[in-house]
């Protein structure tokens, strides 16, 4: 907040600041980045575009610096395995192999301008994780095979390269990923797991030898096998597996020697991720006496180049506290980046730790003057333990509030909701603090980046642990005098969104609640939910003999009395995770209430709103929304939104 007496500092109520990110800065040149790759002297990486429907399109830089579109404007690289995808593409000597959205098919093409070709037959298969066997002329990739009645089947597949024929390789466990190749092409490894672990509970490290008939044979798993998450298995220049593991309570690197496997580098701090889509990645090998390798402690990520000879680590791209998609060759390191004051980017680094932002995902970047940084805080919550988040006061340079009044409050609940929050520069963020909100960016229990037993805060508790959390951190920050305790809203998307619904059935601390795409229905939500997520709410809730009544208990619908604040829902009628029904059966019970409440729906849009013009109208809908349920009048220029019984 800015408390000059500067006559350019204009005295307005909060929430009604005129803020120099406007709507259509929201979605103009705004980009989702993904898949960072060194391959052949260049670099790539996913653009996912909302200005072109949320199309998905591969891009280049070469060594001149020029960026070039490798994708033809008809088809959009995206891999819908396990529902997340991931995993997408696979750069060869001449050409790249990659997944098409709309069939789900392998195609290939050569690069840098030629026409895509189908390689598998058009059906019910969807591809994700590819790895190249020259040696037997096939691509090694995860398949999902949908042909068949009930859950799909997932397996280590081989896919000819001239014919697109596929074979199974492995096969028998629920899930794969990760299939590699040693670099003589003589042994392959993967991880592997089964209902109801998710990749974050329990994986297996698989070995085998390839023969020279291409057959996989003298399997064997080279992990614990039990309580162990392992992540990103890879082959080092030099021909070593190494690999990520959490056995000691954190996820640190390890390598395998002989028989055992040893750690490379072992801190309280975490290198690894929850693999929600394939092909995550935290580390890479520039070359082969170094490692290039990112963690994260208390929510703060850092790079370093870890020497593997002399143990010397060196710490690169200090300015960025958000880094992902490690990828590394040819002595360049390419990560995706974000900071408090700088958006997602995609940044080389070259050997002498020279960085280059090739790509933001924000094109036009605010004023720093009026970007809210973000302030790392540990508060206590229920049960005698502790949460944590990210603060964000309300700045805008032009404005500052009334003496006696205090910013309204956005909590935010990120979805997963095994996952976390990060500190990059986020306009969803932005959006509010520099129209006078602060916003509370919160990490409940369940998060990762705090080590295995934080991660496991949540099982069996979910929607009790996360909305004390909120409830805990939103009284913190009105305790400390920083927000207005009367005017507190809470939001949140997808697992963020039911953890909304559930803060608001029985507790009164919030004035008003924003759901997208939330769960509901418990019930409903695991009857018709994907293979990848089947088992989770055996975590979430609880072993099938006492979650029955458990998920009645916890089922927001079943509580929508309760429910006395304005809710709005955001709904993708397209959503295969969480389908429309769950947000209309809310809206239907508010409405029998006679609770304010808005409702908008987007054809075309899943998941997860990727076209402009959608995501462009949510955030207006929201403000206008707010803006009546906490009585104060937005700068801006709004369509408005219909909201019953207000």
């Amino acid at each position: 907040m800015n408390d000059g007496d500067s006559d350019d500092v204009r005295i307005s109520p909060y929430g009604s600041w005129s803020s120099p990110l406007g709507l259509d800065q929201m979605v103009e040149n705004v980009v989702r980045l993904a898949e960072p790759e060194v391959a052949n002297g260049a670099l790539y990486w996913i653009e996912i575009r909302p200005s072109e429907k949320g199309r998905s399109v591969l891009v280049t830089c070469g060594a001149d610096g020029e960026k070039t579109d490798l994708t033809p404007a008809e088809y959009s690289v995206r891999s819908r395995a396990h529902e997340y995808g991931g995993g997408s593409y696979l750069i060869g000597d001449d050409g790249v192999w990659f997944v098409n959205n709309a069939d789900q098919c392998i195609y290939t093409q050569i690069l840098p301008a030629g026409s895509p070709n189908r390689l598998t037959a058009a059906g019910e298969m969807r591809f994700a994780d590819m790895e190249l066997d020259r040696a037997h002329n096939r691509l090694i990739t995860i398949c999902e095979d949908h042909t068949k009645d009930g859950e799909p089947e997932n397996f280590i597949a081989g896919v000819d390269l001239d014919t697109g024929e596929i074979s199974v390789l492995v096969s028998g466990a629920d899930f794969y990923s990760n299939p590699r190749l040693s670099p003589d092409r003589s042994r392959l490894s993967w991880l592997s797991w089964n209902h109801p672990n998710l990749p974050w509970d329990t994986t297996e490290l698989w070995l085998a030898s390839v023969k020279p008939s291409g057959e996989i044979c003298e399997q064997r798993c080279v992990s614990l096998g039990k309580d162990e998450s392992v992540f990103q298995p890879q082959w080092s220049p030099n021909g070593e597996l190494y690999f990520v593991s959490d056995r000691s309570g954190w996820w640190n690197l390890f390598r395998c020697k002989d028989e055992t496997s040893e750690v490379v580098i072992s801190e309280q701090a975490e290198c690894g991720l929850p693999q929600w889509v394939f092909g995550m990645s935290t580390y890479a090998f520039p070359d082969a006496e170094h490692v290039a390798i990112a963690t994260t402690r208390n929510g703060s990520w850092k790079l370093s180049k870890f020497d593997l000879e002399t143990g010397h680590r060196k710490t690169l791209a200090d300015d960025w506290t958000s880094i992902d998609g490690v990828a590394a060759g040819d002595g360049r390191i390419l990560i995706l980046a974000g900071g408090g004051s700088r958006p997602l980017s995609v940044v080389s680094i070259d050997s002498q730790g020279n960085e280059t932002v090739l790509k933001s995902a924000i094109s036009s970047l605010l004023d720093q003057s009026t970007i809210s940084k973000p302030q790392a805080i540990t508060f206590a919550t229920s049960d005698g333990d502790h949460a944590h988040g990210f603060f964000y006061p309300p700045s805008n340079p032009a404005f500052r509030g009334p003496k006696e009044e205090k910013p309204p409050l956005l909590v935010v609940c990120h979805g997963g909701p095994t996952s976390a929050t990060a500190t990059t520069l986020k306009l969803d963020v932005q959006f509010w603090t520099s129209r006078g909100f602060a916003v509370f960016d919160v990490n409940y229990r369940g998060s990762t980046g705090y080590g295995r037993n934080y991660r496991q805060k949540l099982y069996g508790t979910w929607g009790l642990a996360d909305v004390d959390d909120c409830i805990y951190g939103a009284r913190y920050l009105a305790e400390q005098g920083l927000v207005d305790s009367k005017r507190m809203a809470i939001r949140g998307g997808s697992a963020g969104g039911y953890t909304v619904l559930s803060a608001l059935t029985g507790h009164d601390e919030f004035s008003a609640g924003s759901s997208f795409f939330g769960i509901g229905d418990l019930a409903s939500m695991f009857e018709t939910t994907h293979k990848f997520e089947a088992s989770y709410d055996y975590w979430l809730i609880g072993p099938p003999e006492n979650r029955k009544a458990i998920v009645e208990q916890r089922s927001p619908i079943n509580f929508a009395s309760q429910i006395k604040c304005p809710v709005i829902f955001f709904q993708g009628l397209d959503d295969k995770v969480v389908p429309p029904d769950q947000s209309v059966a809310m809206v239907q019970a508010l409405k029998k209430n006679q609770v304010p409440v808005a409702y908008l729906e987007y054809a075309g849009e899943g998941h997860g709103f990727r076209q402009s013009k959608n995501i462009r109208r949510s955030y207006e809908a929201e403000l206008y929304f707010f803006g009546k349920v906490m009585g104060f009048e937005p700068a801006d220029k709004l369509n408005a939104v219909e909201i019953t019984d207000l």
